[in-house]
């Protein structure tokens, strides 16, 4: 398949991309064998570890890999298509997750762990940094430039905070506690604040990524243009 003009390396394709998507399949497979062994109130809880941020985004980096795996094997540039679309949101949102996660941890590390739960080096890397790397990567040497708006990255950013806020809300209703020991310690007002503050966050790590792959690729003028173009991933870079 002919490589895009704005793209660093050839991908789909069998060689360097195929090597990066089974290795990061591989790493965020690992993540989820070892939360089947590894007890805690939360696996028999309403909604599971899927409570956690952290999962959800572990679960659409594998998904986007998945996808990015078959393009290779299949060469299809629709599936490569559709593993663009994820990375829109797989990618920001890991960036999000590593930005709060290792910030938090900087602080006092019982904001998002209870002591007795606390993770080994190794585990804690690949839930909270080997999916934003892989991500990272993928987006910067194997894909074409995103061409989402700031506005629509901030709108997409939004929703997607406050779906998950209220999916801890309600999980909350039916467990009686919360995934992450902060959200015990804010009120409502202050868990609204900490949601749109991410949500920000998330918004400037597409920016930011966005910025990245121009500086990466030397694409001269490519930073104004990613913002001003509408959402989505252009048909010619799919």
């Amino acid at each position: 398949m002919a490589q895009h003009p704005l793209q660093r390396l050839a991908s789909p394709a069998r060689q360097l991309s195929m090597a990066l998507h089974v290795a990061g399949i591989a790493s965020f497979i690992a993540s989820f064998r070892f939360l089947d062994t590894w007890d805690t109130p939360m696996s028999a809880a309403y909604g599971g570890h899927y409570q956690f941020l952290t999962i959800i985004g572990l679960a659409l980096a594998l998904c986007t890999f998945v996808v990015g795996l078959l393009a290779d094997l299949t060469l299809s540039p629709q599936l490569f298509g559709v593993k663009n679309i994820l990375s829109v949101c797989s990618a920001p949102l890991e960036l999000l997750i590593t930005i709060l996660y290792w910030g938090l941890c900087a602080i006092d590390k019982n904001l998002v762990f209870p002591p007795e739960f606390q993770l080994d080096f190794l585990p804690d890397f690949g839930f909270h940094a080997a999916p934003g790397l892989f991500l990272t990567l993928d987006l910067l040497l194997l894909s074409p430039p995103w061409t989402i708006h700031g506005y629509s990255a901030m709108a997409l950013s939004q929703a997607l905070a406050f779906l998950y806020w209220f999916w801890v809300e309600y999980c909350f209703s039916q467990n009686g506690w919360y995934p992450y020991p902060i959200f015990d310690i804010l009120s409502t007002w202050q868990r609204a604040l900490l949601f749109t503050v991410s949500a920000l966050l998330m918004t400037g790590s597409t920016m930011m990524l966005k910025w990245l792959y121009g500086k990466v690729n030397g694409i001269e003028g490519f930073k104004k243009e990613a913002v001003t173009n509408p959402v989505g991933v252009r048909a010619r870079d799919a």
